[in-house]
């Protein structure tokens, strides 16, 4: 999937083929909110509590698990009603 064709190196910025954006898009999203919602759910059910951390990055790797998969399906699929709603 991932191989030095793939990669384009173009002013010192190395870009990847338009074909992933899709995949990128949902990474991307996914990790974003994964970060912002954990931390906030986490700081509102325990606090700022010593070991906070290690909590959050727990409560993000779970999160980000879910998010991801369910990103790369539901993405694709908004993009495909939207382009039947809109003009």
């Amino acid at each position: 999937m991932f191989n030095a064709g793939n990669f384009k190196k173009t002013n010192a910025v190395m870009k990847i083929k338009r074909k992933y954006y899709g995949l990128l898009f949902a990474l991307f999203v996914s990790i974003i909110m994964s970060l912002i919602m954990s931390f906030v759910l986490t700081l509102i059910n325990v606090g700022l509590v010593p070991h906070f951390f290690m909590i959050w990055l727990k409560s993000f790797g779970i999160s980000f698990a879910v998010a991801l998969p369910i990103s790369l399906i539901i993405v694709p699929l908004i993009r495909k009603l939207l382009d039947k709603i809109t003009y």
